[in-house]
């Protein structure tokens, strides 16, 4: 098994018929040069010493260099080595409100965008966290269970809206009994659940749900997104507002966010809330948390990567570039001694 890290570099190699093409040709040129001013027979007796193998040689030899060279810059990764990866973090399971309330545009571009923005930024920071998604509106439903893939955490993420469930309403107890449920480590000491919602409940049962969440030992932040003072639900068809979303009565109906449930939520289960309008904040507010936590070792997996082999490609490099620099054109006399081809027989 073998692995190239620069391919590119291969077409350097054409440095090579390119040099080797214009030797042949000075070469011819400096035979054909030679012929017009000295005899054959005249020039091998004045340059008696002048050896007709070296010059081929310090051919291949430079050529050697050149093509270890480009190989090194390829960094060829041969064979394998074995290491160890051990990760360490917190179980975070991010809770999103996909209710029709989050259409309310008090924040740009409306709620849910936001949210989901903001929890892509979280994903952005995390390092070695597991995470799990849900969606809720008047019911919860998994979208993402435990994972270390941040990549699919986002693609699922994209995918939440408004139309995913039929029945409409924020029921907060239903998403986090459904968060507790995805902890399945029982030695897990850190478990944590990021519910970023608008905080209109239509049900009693947030704070029973946030006291056996906190039974079990999960944390719960809580993020506001939207604004006390609310805004209409807009009615779209491709894009463009209709009209708005009205109560029995016939008024239009002004949703609000409810910051002291998702304040008590919070509290019951020791976690904290925070205004959600502002990413940075947000983000800064999650990292100050995560960091004061103790992190679990809760995956150690061994995986086989390749090993980098330039470094023998450019010392060979170096070494044929020092040998042609030293290897002279002159016939060595040692070989010459020993009468190899038989040139010494008269």
């Amino acid at each position: 098994m073998y692995q190239i890290d620069a391919y590119q570099y291969v077409f350097l190699l054409v440095i090579l018929p390119v040099f080797w093409i214009f030797y042949a040709f000075v070469l011819r040129w400096k035979r054909k040069t030679q012929t017009l001013f000295f005899n054959p027979v005249l020039l091998d007796f004045l340059s008696s010493n002048r050896s007709k193998f070296k010059p081929g040689l310090k051919l291949l030899i430079f050529s050697l260099a050149i093509f270890l060279l480009v190989l090194g810059l390829m960094n060829p990764k041969i064979g394998t080595q074995l290491e160890t990866v051990k990760r360490e973090g917190v179980d975070i399971v991010f809770a999103i409100d996909v209710s029709k309330s989050m259409l309310a545009e008090d924040v740009a571009p409306n709620r849910l965008e936001k949210s989901k923005r903001l929890v892509s930024a979280i994903l952005n920071q995390l390092a070695s966290d597991r995470i799990g998604i849900i969606a809720y509106a008047a019911q919860a439903i998994p979208q993402l269970p435990i994972t270390t893939d941040y990549s699919a955490g986002k693609m699922f993420l994209q995918a939440l809206n408004t139309e995913m469930l039929s029945s409409q309403g924020t029921a907060l107890d239903s998403a986090i009994d459904l968060s507790g449920t995805f902890f399945d480590d029982e030695d897990q000491t850190n478990r944590v659940i990021f519910l970023i919602s608008d905080g209109e409940d239509h049900s009693e049962e947030a704070s029973n749900a946030a006291s056996r969440a906190a039974a079990l030992g999960i944390k719960i932040f809580t993020f506001g997104v939207g604004t006390e003072v609310g805004a209409p639900i807009p009615l779209k068809r491709n894009g463009v507002v209709e009209s708005y979303k009205k109560d029995f009565n016939g008024e239009v109906v002004i949703t609000k966010r409810n910051q002291k449930i998702l304040e008590a939520i919070a509290l019951a289960t020791d976690g904290k809330y925070q205004d959600g309008n502002d990413t940075q904040v947000v983000l800064d507010f999650v990292s100050e948390q995560l960091k004061a936590m103790d992190k679990k070792e809760f995956e150690a997996k061994k995986f086989v990567s390749y090993k980098d082999r330039f470094q023998p490609l450019l010392i060979g490099a170096l070494f044929f570039l020092i040998f042609d620099l030293f290897l002279f054109e002159t016939q060595t006399k040692w070989i010459k001694k020993l009468n190899l081809f038989n040139e010494n027989e008269e």
